[in-house]
């Protein structure tokens, strides 16, 4: 396999602009949501490296782990409120972009339960957590805690 370059380590410059973009439009948010946009979006993107980061950085914020682990079954599990859900729902159509285009109804819920700023900072958050993915995924960032080891 080709080594791949770690964009943390090396190259953080490049990188640090989209770390300041995430965390920016984050702050204003509801941390519980945000790390469930982060965490489903990763899901969605197959990212370990930031499905390791966001669950224990939810756990950290005091989620449960059950709900960490029904996240994937957010639609038919009632342990999500229905401003997480609308969260959840523009998660999945701004992720899978091809095949959602931002539905009507996915939107309809999210302006229902947010502001027009917090449509705003959600849509950029799944933005950036899109991008972590994409960057994670394709040059194979590893795990923490990972580096050097062998899977057996």
């Amino acid at each position: 396999m080709t080594s791949r370059p770690n964009p943390f380590q090396g190259h953080f410059a490049l990188v640090k602009p989209l770390i300041d973009f995430g965390t920016t439009n984050q702050k204003e948010l509801d941390p519980t949501i945000a790390e469930l946009v982060k965490i489903r979006a990763s899901q969605i993107n197959g990212c370990a490296t930031c499905l390791q980061m966001h669950t224990r950085e939810a756990r950290k914020n005091g989620e449960s782990e059950e709900r960490i682990y029904l996240l994937d079954g957010w639609r038919e599990s009632p342990l999500y409120n229905d401003k997480e859900r609308a969260a959840l729902a523009w998660t999945e159509a701004l992720t899978r972009v091809d095949r959602e285009g931002g539905s009507d109804e996915a939107y309809q819920a999210l302006s229902s339960q947010f502001s027009e700023e917090e449509q705003v900072r959600i849509t950029l958050l799944i933005g950036a957590i899109n991008a972590f993915n994409r960057v994670n995924v394709g040059l194979r960032v590893p795990l923490a805690g990972t580096v050097g080891k062998k899977v057996a």
